[in-house]
């Protein structure tokens, strides 16, 4: 029988490639100066549903209406994240794949917040 010389050699190559994959360092979260001259550099919208699902635990606090340490804030996050698909499957339908203006940002970060934070009716003074 004949030792497996290919087999082995392409089995540590992926190896290789999955740790090499893990080592490298996570990219950060977008950074919202990402976003200040869209007309010159667009943005995908990937990126805005990626930023505005970074905003859930501020989005959550707008709506509770209370402070970071209550009850209702952690219970607002932790419906939301759930969410999170089914909001960029619905985003990434209505909207373009390139945010290239501030009416466009705002439209998408806006309904995607809408979407994993609804919030009734009720204005608050």
């Amino acid at each position: 029988m004949k030792f497996p010389i290919v087999t082995i050699a392409m089995v540590s190559v992926a190896l290789v490639y999955v740790f090499w994959g893990q080592s490298r360092e996570q990219s950060d979260p977008t950074d919202p100066a990402r976003f200040s001259n869209l007309q010159a550099n667009p943005v995908k919208s990937s990126e805005v549903v990626d930023w505005a699902i970074t905003q859930i635990p501020e989005v959550c606090g707008q709506a509770v209406g209370k402070d970071e340490s209550s009850d209702a804030l952690a219970d607002c996050v932790d419906r939301a994240q759930p969410r999170t698909s089914t909001c960029r499957r619905a985003v990434y339908d209505h909207f373009p794949d390139t945010v290239n203006s501030e009416a466009l940002f705002r439209d998408v970060s806006i309904s995607m917040m809408n979407c994993l934070v609804p919030q009734s009716g009720i204005v608050r003074p």
